[in-house]
């Protein structure tokens, strides 16, 4: 970490408080990645919400050990995240805090790196950026990447109106002196999503906030845990009815406090993250779930107005006016694909009047700003079919018209390339010029890919399988392009063998994730051969023993 080091820096300033209930497996390794950050941290303050597993002795070892540590042990549990943390910033005396979950740990240096920055810079607030790890699978993704590029400082978050994006609390080093002043608090007891509130509450005390491209906290994530996080627990509606209370209570905050810029843009984000993935995990729920969801957006959209929704990228904008536009919930399936990311609009393409409109059963729902759009931004779908068991190995391309859009610019080539999804590397690059076809279901172009090379990807890694994601480059006529990952078609998602040059044979395992889109995952060597083997012996001796 890039991170300024001043010898004439006074240590012990900053007060780490972690917060943890019934996690003994993780929360050693996030009070751990706390001590390591050295003599800036002049405490580590435990609270533990009445956990009733061995959370209380793990952290009493610790304390025993680590004299910067301190426990703080509620009798009660509080039944949220809230209440714990006003505990402790209750009972922290350094002049800066932050904030850690006991399942996620502190970036090495990231402590340094904002002490540093707020110094600096005189800044009550400073954040920094925060990578979401999918665990076991060690899958990195930046959170809202876009605002953590470069480092920056803010007067006020009326001047970067964007700040409301990140609503996390965990990646950031606050003067507790500020908190205080200004009565900045987390919602108590079991409110979920409550950095919602915080956050709002923080940024409409107007501080001077600034901002580091350093990573300075690691969110893990475990979706197969026993007992996932608050943030993962969304198989329920009320779930959903959580997160709307928060995003009220963070606009409320902004309005009372006349930040409506910052109101609004609460709102855009709203549409942008929140509205679309809830709409992309719609397909994992049944009918009576999908109703309440249905009546409950509504209700939650009719507070927005017309220049919340024209902030917004298309394919939330678009949602937002279809479950607006209809009583109950139509066309799912459609609707989850463009919830997706990156978004897809599935055929049918309907225009009344000229007009382009959601689809021929539900024209009321115009979809603005089609043509006015760039082709890059808009939600082109391209299907693949994968036909990798006999020869030659290849992909069928099929791009789909989007209300004339793509006629206009003229498709002639798709580059498709395999990227390793753990760090981007592009493993193989291969192009195919384009036909136009005018069938019974549109216009569509179509081309052949072909995927020769696939044994030579994984470099030294033999005998290990790793995911590959499957993306696509169309280039026009006109000079625009559209980079999107393609989505899974027809029968080839199965499990292969293929012999190859360096390793003898390449296992392939092509999968569609849980957006839609074209994965595999890909291990060379004759090991590849024995997980088949062996993953079909089990198959078939589980099927023996019912």
């Amino acid at each position: 970490m890039a991170a300024e080091t001043d010898p004439n820096r006074p240590t012990g300033n900053v007060s780490i408080i972690v917060i943890g209930y019934n996690d003994a497996r993780h929360i050693k390794h996030a009070v751990l990645s706390a001590l390591r950050q050295g003599p800036a941290v002049a405490e580590v303050l435990v609270v533990d919400d009445a956990s009733t597993d061995d959370t209380a002795v793990v952290v009493a070892d610790l304390a025993r050990r680590h004299a910067p540590v301190r426990v703080v042990r509620r009798t009660v549990n509080s039944g949220g995240c809230g209440t714990p943390r006003n505990n402790g910033l209750r009972e922290a005396t350094a002049p800066y805090v932050m904030f850690l979950d006991s399942d996620d740990e502190l970036a090495p240096g990231a402590v340094d790196a904002l002490l540093a920055a707020a110094v600096r810079h005189g800044a009550p607030v400073v954040a920094g950026a925060c990578l979401r790890r999918e665990l076991p699978e060690m899958r990195d993704t930046p959170w809202q990447d876009a605002l953590f590029q470069r480092a920056g400082v803010h007067n006020s978050p009326a001047e970067f109106p964007a700040l409301v994006r990140d609503t996390l609390c965990v990646n950031k080093l606050y003067s507790r002196a500020f908190l205080s002043e200004h009565g900045v608090t987390f919602p108590e007891g079991a409110f979920r999503y409550e950095d919602f509130v915080f956050t709002a509450r923080l940024l409409a005390a107007s501080p001077r906030i600034a901002l580091i491209p350093d990573i300075v906290y690691l969110w893990h994530v475990r979706r197969s845990a026993v007992q996932p996080s608050i943030s993962l627990a969304r198989n329920g509606v009320d779930n959903w009815l959580s997160r709307l209370r928060a995003h009220r209570g963070a606009v409320e905050v902004f309005e009372r406090a006349g930040q409506k810029q910052l109101a609004h843009a609460a709102r855009v984000k709203f549409l942008d993250h929140d509205l679309r993935m809830y709409v992309h995990e719609l397909g994992t729920h049944d009918s009576s779930h999908h109703a309440e969801w249905w009546r409950l957006t509504r209700e939650h959209l009719a507070s927005f107005d017309e220049s919340d929704l024209r902030a917004a990228d298309a394919p939330a904008r678009w949602l937002a006016r279809v479950v607006t536009g209809a009583d109950r919930p139509r066309d799912l399936a459609r609707l989850i694909e463009l919830g997706s990311s990156p978004a897809r609009l599935l055929p049918p393409y309907a225009c009344v009047n000229g007009r382009a409109v959601w689809a021929a059963n539900l024209p009321e729902v115009v979809l603005d700003s089609i043509e006015s759009e760039p082709l890059s931004r808009l939600p082109v779908s391209i299907d693949a079919e994968l036909h990798i068991w006999g020869w030659p190995r290849a992909l069928q391309i099929t791009v789909h018209e989007l209300y004339g859009r793509l006629a206009a610019a003229v498709p002639k080539t798709l580059d498709i390339e395999l990227r390793r999804r753990k760090d981007g590397r592009v493993g193989l690059s291969r192009s195919s010029v384009l036909k136009r076809h005018q069938g019974p279901d549109g216009l569509t172009w179509n081309g052949t890919v072909l995927l020769n090379g696939l044994d030579s990807m994984a470099g030294q890694h033999a005998n290990r399988l790793e995911a590959w994601d499957v993306w696509a480059r169309l280039h026009c006529d006109d000079g625009s392009s559209v980079y999107t990952c393609v989505r899974a078609t027809g029968s080839g998602l199965r499990r292969t063998v293929i012999p190859g040059r360096r390793r003898g044979v390449t296992l392939v395992q092509p999968y569609a994730t849980a957006g839609g889109s074209l994965a595999l995952r890909i291990a060379p060597g004759p090991g590849a051969a024995a997980i088949v083997v062996t993953r079909r012996l089990r198959r078939l001796m589980s099927k023996g023993v019912e």
